[in-house]
């Protein structure tokens, strides 16, 4: 066994309204230059719908993810090394520009311009590749506008495999009828899986997973832009630029994480949905729970490779494998781990792409309430409420082949644990006492239960978001100039020199935030001015006091001059 330490989200889907501020955060943060107008690190998909880039979810299309040969052995599903090379120039399985969209905005200079005349000036769309006129037709979010309505969901690739496999049964459980219709939304960042399928497809050995934290990152510097790594993430979640010519995903927001605070998306989020924290891990047991014969079979596989910290053989394995013991009680705190293996109400997405993904999501349970709430049913009585679950308006065969690779016991298993928390703290919201067997019946008892609720609804921002900050005696290993960070105009490279609230000569980033930004960590005070050569940096700014230079000074008023 060889412990190693991976942060990981769990994402409350149960909580998430769709309204996009993790996307729009993610986007300012870290895509909002040229040649990434079309990428999103953080999108938010209606579901059901196509997702983005449109079906990405259609592997027999795209050929992502891994496979396993006759020997059961695991191999890239889009091919080894010589089918890659003859697919370098020409590859059907890559998508293109229109299966993202093409990104626009609009000629406001006409409409603010324009000479007087009869007619009303209007702002046309302009295409931000050609610069010319464009149709609008598509975008990261527009299955959101359709609400989940039939003319999106009918392309859903998960819908089209329920419907080929069940035909008779799914149409009557997936129906798109007014009254039938389903939707929830689900926010997709990189996986920074454990078997990373974009890592083994890159031809040059660019993208490599830190040894640190598990983040999967891409060097700037060595990658030559095959783009082998976008047709091997089944995810979709490698972009890239056309500018730069390199290829840029998800960081985990490493800067911020290595500091000790949580991602952009996650900061931002409006409902509090996600979690961050710490998964110890048997990095020799990866290869074989990926390599696990039955789909359904492989989340308990990867259930199986969370350790748990509180083990002693565990953390003494973990102390001769390097791992600091601040990381060891931040895994014992982890709301991550708890959610995932010891309440086991939270799932990762598409597990059957055998690429063991880091984010994990909990099913939604909330359109049920609303169901029996409509037809004037007590919706939180245990009764009636584990009774309703075969009904739910979301079909548990729909959530299966997102989650558990079509397993729907396991799905059924987690929403009956949802419902029992909620039916048991009613019970003391309303005075009338616990009923432990309403724990009993999903196999918890009353102070697991409590716990889990205090997790999942009332939980502080230090119980949500557990990450231990970066060593310095890691600073040197932990130094990235990749991640589009070392290209003109890239972050850290404008005129006003580099990433970060301490601004001055270019640095590596990492060592540059930690030493600049762990004042804020430590003190309950504006860093001041001086050490940060007199920028006020508002995106990093903590709202910590008022810094001077943030506002300009009042003038003096004249002596003598009126009131």
């Amino acid at each position: 066994m060889r412990v190693m330490a991976q942060v990981g989200m769990v994402m409350n889907l149960d909580k998430c309204i769709g309204c996009h501020t993790c996307s729009v955060t993610c986007k300012q943060a870290w895509t909002n230059r040229a040649g990434t107008e079309y990428v999103w690190f953080n999108n938010v998909e209606t579901r059901p719908g196509q997702g983005y880039p449109r079906r990405y979810e259609d592997q027999e299309r795209w050929r992502g993810g891994w496979e396993l040969t006759k020997r059961g052995r695991l191999r890239l599903k889009g091919g080894g090394r010589v089918k890659k090379l003859l697919g370098i120039f020409a590859s059907p399985v890559q998508p293109e520009l229109e299966d993202y969209y093409e990104p626009w905005t609009y000629d406001y200079k006409n409409l603010i311009d324009a000479p007087l005349g009869d007619d009303f000036p209007v702002a046309r769309p302009k295409s931000l590749i050609t610069g010319e006129d464009t149709k609008v037709t598509w975008s990261a979010n527009w299955d959101d506008s359709l609400g989940g309505g039939p003319q999106a969901a009918e392309l859903d690739p998960i819908v089209e495999k329920l419907r080929a496999e069940h035909r008779s049964e799914a149409e009557q459980k997936i129906r798109f009828e007014y009254d039938q219709t389903f939707m929830f939304h689900l926010p997709r960042i990189c996986e920074h899986c454990l078997n990373p399928s974009c890592m083994a497809s890159c031809p040059s050995g660019a993208i490599y997973k830190r040894s640190e934290d598990g983040i999967v990152l891409v060097d700037q510097d060595r990658c030559r832009g095959w783009r082998q790594c976008i047709t091997g993430c089944p995810y979709k979640k490698m972009y890239f630029n056309h500018k730069s010519g390199k290829a840029e995903k998800c960081t985990f927001c490493y800067p911020r994480v290595e500091i000790g605070l949580p991602t952009v998306c996650s900061e931002t989020c409006v409902g509090r949905l996600r979690y961050l924290g710490i998964f110890l891990y048997d990095v020799d047991a990866v290869t074989e729970a990926a390599s696990t014969p039955d789909p359904k079979d492989l989340y308990r596989a990867q259930l199986d490779l969370m350790l748990d910290p509180h083990d002693p053989a565990v953390v003494a394995a973990a102390r001769r494998d390097g791992i600091p013991e601040d990381w060891l009680e931040a895994a014992r705190r982890s709301p991550v781990y708890k959610l995932a293996k010891v309440y086991q109400v939270a799932l990762p997405l598409h597990p059957e792409y055998r690429t063991m993904p880091m984010v994990w999501y909990v099913p939604p349970l909330s359109p049920i309430v609303d169901l029996l709430s409509s037809q004037g049913h007590d919706a939180e009585d245990a009764g009636t409420l584990f009774g309703a679950i075969d009904a739910l308006r979301i079909p548990t065969d729909y959530l299966a082949e997102l989650f558990t690779a079509g397993d729907t016991g396991i799905v059924e298993g987690v929403l009956r644990r949802l419902a029992a928390m909620r039916s048991y703290m009613r019970g003391i919201s309303l005075g009338t006492g616990s009923d432990e067997s309403i724990a009993e019946a999903v196999g918890m008892d009353g102070q697991s239960v409590r716990e889990m609720y205090r997790l999942m609804a009332i939980a502080k921002y230090n119980e949500r978001y557990v990450i231990p900050k970066a060593h310095v005696e890691q600073a040197h290993n932990l130094e990235e100039m990749g991640c589009s960070l070392d290209f003109e105009d890239g972050p850290g490279m404008y005129p006003s020199d580099s990433f970060g609230e301490a601004s001055g000569k270019p640095m590596p980033v990492a060592v540059e935030t930690y030493y600049a930004l762990r004042q804020r960590q430590t003190t309950d005070e504006m860093v001041q001015p001086g050490s940060l050569h007199g920028r006020v940096n508002l995106l990093n700014w903590d709202g910590k006091g008022v810094p001077p230079g943030m506002f300009p000074a009042k003038e003096e008023k004249a002596d003598g001059a009126a009131g």
